[in-house]
C-alpha cells in the first residue's frame, strides 16, 4: 500500500508517497531499506502563509500534487501523515501557534479537512518530532535519538525508548525560543536573543544574501566561508557556536545516543556540521565534563537525499492504522545502535510484532 507523507516547513513544504507493507511482517525490514527502495514520489513546493486558509490551501495542494506525481488519485493513499510546525494537539488532528506560519491560536483543524480531501486517516504531529521518526528510520537508529532542526526556525525532537516524547502541553523540544544572546534580535515570539533568531535560516539570511545559483542564504554563507570570506566565516562560526550550544543543552538533558542535525540550513553543506564539531571540541577543551561526554562523536546529519520530515510522517500515519489492532506495546530498552559508533541492532520500520523486551521501533510501536 501507499501512504503519503506531509513535511510542512516557514517556506516549503515536501510531500513523498511511501510504499510500506500492506500488514504486519513476521520478519524485520531495515529502516534503511525503507528509505532506499519505498519512496515512490516526492514533491516540493513553496508554503504559502499568513491565515489558516492560505497555509490550508498550500498542504492540500501539496497533497494534491504528491498524488499526481505518485500515479494515485488523492484519495488513493490507506493514511496521510503531517508534521507541522507549532502545537499540535494529535487527537484533535488540528494545530495553533506555529509562528512561522502565521497561525495563531485558533486551531487549525487539519485531519478534519484533508480527511474529506483523501478518504482515509490522517495523522498530525509536530514537524520535528515526524523528522526524528524519519531520521531514525534512515539512521537505522534504536537508541535514543534527538533531532535538532535548522530551517526557517529551530526546534527539537526526541526518541527516547522508541516513543517520541512529546511533553505535557506537546511543547518538548522548543528550544528555538530559549534565550542564548542576551540584548541580542528580536524574536517573533516576543523575546531578544533567542537560538531561533540567532541560529535559523531566517536570522542567516538578515546578515547573508543568497548569490546567483545559490539554493539558500545559508549555502551562499557556507561556501563564501569556505572560499575564505572572513566575514562570512565569522557569521558561520557564531552559528555553529550556538548550535554547539543546543547540542550540549540536549546532550545534557536528556543523553541521547546521537543528536541528528537537519533542517534546510543543515541540508546546504556538510560544513555546518564541520563547524558545529569544531565548536563542540572547543567546548571540550575548556571542560573536562563535556569532554567526557564526547559530543563531537555523537552528531551526525541526515543521509543525503532522504526527505527525513515526509518519509516519517509517512510512517507515523502507517503506524497509526496498525496501532488499535496491535493494542499497547510491550516497553522495551532504550540502548541500540544508531550508526554513529555504538553497538547494538538495526531498527526496523515495518510495523511488525516485536517481542517482549525488544526496543520499541521509531515510527512503528505506538509513539
Amino acid at each position: 500500500m501507499v501512504v503519503a507523507g506531509l513535511d510542512v516547513g516557514g517556506t516549503k513544504t515536501l510531500a513523498a508517497a511511501v510504499a510500506v507493507p500492506g500488514e504486519p511482517l513476521d520478519g524485520a525490514l531495515d529502516g534503511r531499506a525503507v528509505v532506499d527502495g519505498s519512496i515512490v514520489a516526492t514533491v516540493r513546493r513553496p508554503t504559502n502563509i499568513g491565515s489558516a486558509s492560505v497555509v490550508l490551501a498550500s498542504i492540500t495542494g501539496a497533497l494534491e500534487a504528491v498524488a499526481e506525481a505518485a500515479g494515485v488519485a488523492p484519495d488513493g493513499f490507506a493514511a496521510v501523515g503531517v508534521g507541522i510546525p507549532g502545537l499540535v494537539d494529535r487527537g484533535a488532528g488540528s494545530v495553533r501557534h506555529a509562528v512561522n506560519l502565521g497561525l495563531g491560536d485558533d486551531p487549525l483543524p487539519l485531519a478534519e479537512h484533508l480527511g474529506r480531501l483523501a478518504g482515509a486517516p490522517v495523522v498530525v504531529d509536530n514537524d520535528v518530532n515526524a523528522a526524528a521518526v524519519g531520521a531514525a528510520a534512515a539512521l537505522s537508529c534504536t537508541g535514543d535519538l534527538a533531532y535538532l532542526s535548522v530551517g526557517t526556525g529551530v526546534a527539537a525532537g526526541f526518541l527516547l525508548g522508541g516513543r517520541i516524547r512529546r511533553g505535557a502541553h506537546g511543547a518538548a523540544g522548543e528550544i528555538g525560543h530559549l534565550p542564548v544572546a542576551p540584548g541580542g534580535p528580536l524574536c517573533e515570539c516576543g523575546q531578544r536573543g533567542c537560538l531561533e533568531a540567532v541560529a535559523s535560516g531566517t536570522a542567516i539570511a538578515r546578515r547573508w544574501s543568497a548569490g546567483d545559483g545559490e539554493a539558500s542564504a545559508a549555502s551562499a554563507l557556507l561556501a563564501a566561508a569556505a572560499a575564505g570570506d572572513g566575514m562570512a566565516a565569522e557569521i558561520r562560526d557564531e552559528v555553529a557556536g550556538h548550535l554547539a550550544g543546543a547540542v550540549a543543552l540536549i546532550a545534557q538533558t536528556v543523553d541521547p545516543e546521537v543528536i541528528v542535525l537537519g533542517g534546510g540550513v543543515a541540508e546546504a553543506g556538510s560544513s555546518l556540521l564541520s563547524a558545529v564539531v569544531d565548536a563542540l571540541h572547543s567546548r571540550a577543551d575548556r571542560s573536562p565534563v563535556l569532554a567526557a561526554l564526547d559530543l563531537a562523536r555523537r552528531v551526525a546529519l541526515v543521509p543525503e537525499g532522504v526527505p527525513a520530515g515526509a518519509l516519517g510522517a509517512a510512517l507515523l500515519a502507517r503506524a497509526g492504522l496498525f496501532r488499535s489492532s496491535r493494542g499497547p506495546s510491550p516497553a522495551g530498552s532504550a540502548h541500540g545502535d544508531c550508526g554513529v559508533g555504538v553497538d547494538g541492532t538495526s531498527a526496523t520500520t515495518d510495523g511488525s510484532e516485536r517481542a517482549a523486551g525488544e526496543a520499541p521501533r521509531p515510527g512503528v510501536d505506538p509513539p
